[in-house]
């Protein structure tokens, strides 16, 4: 299921949506204050895998921090 981040241009909150097209993302409008000025947001977790090395979960940790099968090295 395509769930989507948000951020309201007026009030600022942040918030998530499940969208299947782009016609219902001009729709959404914020759950806080109403408003449909509203931008998608690269949520968190699509940030962390798209930085850093692979495998790495984009932490930054050192040879004696990391967990057992970290690939970072």
């Amino acid at each position: 299921m395509p769930i989507y981040e948000f951020r309201c241009k007026k009030c600022k909150n942040i918030f998530e949506s499940l969208i299947f097209s782009s016609k219902e993302e001009k729709g959404i409008s914020c759950p806080k204050c109403g408003s449909k000025k509203t931008e998608k947001v690269m949520s968190v977790s699509a940030r962390r895998k798209s930085s850093g090395s692979s495998g790495s979960g984009g932490s930054s940790c050192s040879a004696t921090s990391c967990p057992p099968g970290c690939s970072c090295h």
